[in-house]
């Protein structure tokens, strides 16, 4: 039976090693336990080690980022010709790099594809932006940031309702597909990768934190509505503080436009100006209104009102185009 390692610490690390499975492979896996999932705030991590049937071997690492203990534990499996990394945010260190006969491979995209968009939460930052389509990557790692050279590719729509659980999912099923089709070449030591050009430059997202979730309800309500759809599960959510409490928003919708008439067009930025039977509530914010479908927190009452709080875009670099990814 063919072998091959995979990194990964998330629920798409999960549904990968299962996708893997049925391709009869054996899978030795390097995860990391909860305390340090807990740590590093790893966004929908999963205790891979419960599901000790689906692996030949597991691996727990001492450190995210793969100290020299792990390296030296991880390389008495050289005999082990490929590896895949699904679900593990961290580079994976050049001395171990060099121990795979044919290479670990990941993924990586972007709304702009590579060489654009490297860095951090591309997904998150697709939704931020707006963006319609993701150009997604497997390529092989190298020492950089997503620098390695791309095997092969897939784009899939972003929709109107998708949210970063969902483009999660629509992601680890293109890394799945992707595997599929090139596992035999890669396998035989024959896959063809193409180098990533740099002629026209290339751009990188920054690092965003819990604390980037914080929505200004002065701003746009279709920019409101996507920074809640981007960082909802497995993320942190967007949030606002109501009389002192923190209500983290993890589902909404645009209920109103201020291009029709409704009852709301004179309300303040923040205001709460409905409250239904089932607890689900309207904002106003610039642009319309605002309905809240799930929240956890308190419920507000008619006529109470969020802090007003500057936008946390402030924080962030823009290109020329007005987008995060700078070159």
């Amino acid at each position: 039976m063919r072998e091959i390692i995979l990194f990964g610490c998330k629920d798409t690390t999960l549904h990968t090693a299962r996708f893997l499975k049925n391709l009869d492979l054996k899978i030795h896996l390097v995860t990391i336990s909860t305390e340090l999932a807990a740590s590093n705030h790893v966004a929908g991590y999963e205790d891979l080690v419960v599901k000790r049937k689906i692996f030949e071997s597991i691996y727990v690492a001492k450190s995210y980022s793969l100290n020299d203990e792990d390296i030296t534990a991880i390389k008495k499996l050289n005999h082990v010709p490929l590896g895949f990394c699904v679900g593990w945010q961290r580079l994976i260190p050049e001395a171990l790099l060099s121990m795979f006969s044919v290479g670990v491979f990941g993924m990586h995209g972007s709304a702009r594809d590579l060489p654009f968009g490297k860095g951090r939460s591309p997904m998150n930052w697709a939704l931020i932006e707006g963006r319609k389509l993701f150009h997604t990557n497997l390529f092989k790692y190298e020492a950089g940031i997503d620098n390695g050279p791309i095997l092969d590719s897939k784009t899939f729509s972003i929709g109107e309702n998708d949210t970063a659980e969902t483009l999660h999912y629509k992601n680890t099923l293109s890394m799945c597909s992707l595997i599929k089709n090139n596992l035999e070449n890669l396998l035989d030591g024959k896959c063809t990768t193409r180098s990533q050009s740099l002629a026209f430059g290339e751009s990188f997202y920054p690092k965003r934190s819990p604390s980037d979730g914080s929505i200004d309800w002065r701003d746009d309500i279709h920019n409101i509505d996507r920074l809640i759809r981007a960082v909802t599960e497995p993320f942190d959510g967007a949030f606002s503080y109501i009389n002192g409490e923190k209500v983290i928003i993890e589902r909404a919708a645009v209920f109103y436009t201020d291009l029709e008439t409704h009852p709301f067009l004179d309300s303040k930025f923040g205001s709460v100006v409905d409250v239904f039977p089932n607890n689900k509530f309207l904002v106003r914010c610039s642009g319309g209104v605002l309905i809240i479908h799930g929240y956890d927190g308190i419920t507000p009452n008619i006529a109470e009102a969020f802090d007003i709080t500057e936008s946390p875009f402030k924080n962030f670099e823009r290109n020329i185009y007005g987008f995060f990814d700078v070159g």
